[in-house]
């Protein structure tokens, strides 16, 4: 990256974090509460790096490949990485051990997946479970009904942490159109008696309406264009 662009990507994050301030603050929040995790999805490693030197808690990570790609080019510098897209079960084994954090596990079968691939290799997952709250055919994600249900699975598998829960409302066709339902997200993150179920991290909110999810609760917030610029896909 040239030092130029390297300047705009900083001033974008200093944009992010004082939006971020001031929701915090209008929440009668401290701003330290909420962690901001960079949406890295078509950042390639050396963008990735020069973002990890800037002030960003995290990296979040859509595609298998991508995530793979970086963490082997030691793009994210030592900076925790959670996997946030869509994870089919014959990746599983690619994403336990690199991501800290998979925040996309949305339904039965992924949720005993990530368990007996975490039990193989010998290590504890942090998960979030990720719920689809606009019951959008479209999107993965378990309905909010059925969270007991899961979470009670969880509590019979050892390799696995639920540390809280993962959001992605319908696309906001008006300023404030996502906080309805990030009002209901609220609703389900409750404490929960299991050993290995803390809710603890509620992740919600992106470039459009990360401050609506911080007015509402959300402790975690994932940004990508608002940090990185307008993203750019190749051509297929």
């Amino acid at each position: 990256m040239t030092a130029e662009e390297i300047r705009r990507m900083e001033e974008r994050v200093a944009q992010v974090r004082a939006e971020m301030e001031r929701a915090c603050r209008a929440a009668g929040r401290a701003p330290g509460e909420v962690l901001l995790c960079a949406a890295s999805k078509t950042q390639n490693s050396e963008t990735v790096r020069a973002a990890a030197a800037l002030d960003i808690d995290l990296f979040g990570e859509n595609r298998v490949q991508e995530l793979c790609e970086k963490y082997a080019a030691g793009a994210y510098s030592g900076k925790p990485l959670h996997f946030i897209g869509h994870l089919q079960t014959n990746k599983v084994r690619q994403v336990v051990g690199r991501a800290c954090m998979i925040e996309s596990v949305g339904s039965h079968r992924l949720l005993e997946c990530v368990a007996a691939e975490a039990q193989k290799q010998g290590i504890r997952q942090d998960i979030l479970v990720e719920i689809n709250i606009g019951a959008e055919a479209s999107k993965s994600g378990i309905a909010p009904e059925e969270l007991p249900g899961l979470l009670e699975c969880a509590h019979a598998l050892p390799s696995l942490r639920v540390r809280g829960l993962m959001s992605i409302p319908p696309a906001a066709d008006a300023p404030g159109a996502s906080r309805p339902y990030f009002v209901q997200m609220r609703g389900l993150f409750a404490d929960e008696h299991y050993e290995n179920v803390r809710m603890e991290e509620l992740s919600m909110g992106m470039s459009a309406d990360f401050a609506d999810a911080i007015l509402e609760g959300a402790n975690l917030v994932r940004v990508g264009t608002a940090l990185f610029g307008a993203r750019s896909y190749p051509a297929q």
